[in-house]
């Protein structure tokens, strides 16, 4: 009932907060204008909406959090955990800084910067501290010499790292309506599995990304009225980097950084062809094209919704094998 709760008050703060955000951003001028060879949008299309999200997660962390279960040990501030409070923190910087981009288009450096700065943030002991601490080698199943622990310099460089990643390439696979939401739903809802009945905090945190995600796909779904733009985008990637981080990896430690890599596997896949394709082409890799998964669906002739829908089961496969994985090693 306490992750239902959060993603259903998750899911109505998305369809009311939505709308609002869309005037706003009109007004703002934050808009995404067809025209460019990677657009395939044809009107004018509101972005922001990552604005709308965070406020569904946040209202949803605010009202159900409280009510979920905090292990003695804790450290908390109130009735919510200093580590929650940090991720919302700065979880609320990189929607902030995403709208600047959508308003005035940062340089890619600045962007990268600015990530890598939340990620060691987020990371550092004396700050967030969420982080990940080492690896062990696939289904060692505690074998000596399986763990590899991380020197705190190395494990707050390796978060750092690992929550860039995630939450760049979230930001480069919303190509196409509905893409980015719908994967990171699927996400969300495989990290709520895995914590069901051991992580009631990380389950909390991922029921309401679930409901802001769906309640936010009633307006992004192809045609989409509003995008979530960059903030939208690398909050959600950098929210559920931490929550993974928190959760998924310290579920099954046979397994443990393969199925956050398996979660989000269609971002990372895309982003590794097209590095690889760039790179053929004697492209920087930094550069905006056509050469994403999602634009060789619509080359081949699906339609936006066969594309997302195509991607959508592939992610559902993948994280699917996840669950399973972690399973078979507990």
């Amino acid at each position: 009932m306490t992750f239902a709760g959060a993603a259903l008050i998750a899911f109505i703060v998305a369809l009311i907060a939505t709308p609002l955000v869309m005037r706003l951003a009109k007004k703002a001028g934050a808009v995404d204008m067809p025209g460019e060879e990677r657009r395939i949008h044809t009107t004018p299309t509101p972005r922001w909406g990552g604005l709308a999200i965070y406020m569904a997660v946040l209202i949803a962390w605010l009202v159900i959090y409280p009510r979920s279960s905090v292990a003695a040990e804790v450290v908390t501030v109130g009735p919510y955990t200093l580590k929650s409070i940090w991720i919302m923190g700065i979880g609320l910087a990189v929607v902030l800084f995403g709208m600047i981009d959508d308003r005035f288009n940062v340089p890619a450096l600045f962007q990268a910067v600015f990530l890598l700065g939340c990620g060691i943030a987020l990371a550092h002991p004396a700050l967030g501290d969420v982080r990940v601490e080492g690896i062990s080698r696939p289904f060692s199943h505690g074998e000596p010499g399986s763990w590899i622990q991380f020197s705190e310099l190395n494990s707050v460089l390796f978060t750092a790292a690992f929550v860039f990643v995630i939450a760049k390439t979230m930001d480069t696979i919303d190509g196409i309506d509905g893409l980015a939401a719908g994967i990171a739903a699927i996400s969300s809802a495989t990290m709520l599995v895995l914590a069901y009945g051991t992580q009631p905090l990380v389950g909390v945190l991922s029921a309401s990304a679930v409901g802001a995600c769906l309640g936010f796909l009633r307006y992004n779904y192809h045609p989409a009225k509003i995008f979530m733009g960059t903030g939208g985008a690398q909050f959600l990637g950098f929210f559920l980097a931490a929550v993974s981080i928190n959760g998924v990896m310290k579920t099954a430690a046979a397994v443990a950084f393969l199925v956050p890599l398996t979660i989000f596997g269609v971002q990372i896949i895309d982003a590794f062809i097209v590095v690889i394709r760039r790179m053929l082409g004697r492209v920087p890799i930094t550069q905006a094209d056509k050469r994403h998964v999602h634009h060789t669906l619509l080359g081949r002739g699906l339609s936006q919704r066969q594309a997302v829908w195509v991607l959508y089961l592939f992610a559902m496969v993948l994280c699917g094998a996840a669950i399973l994985a972690v399973k078979l090693t507990l």
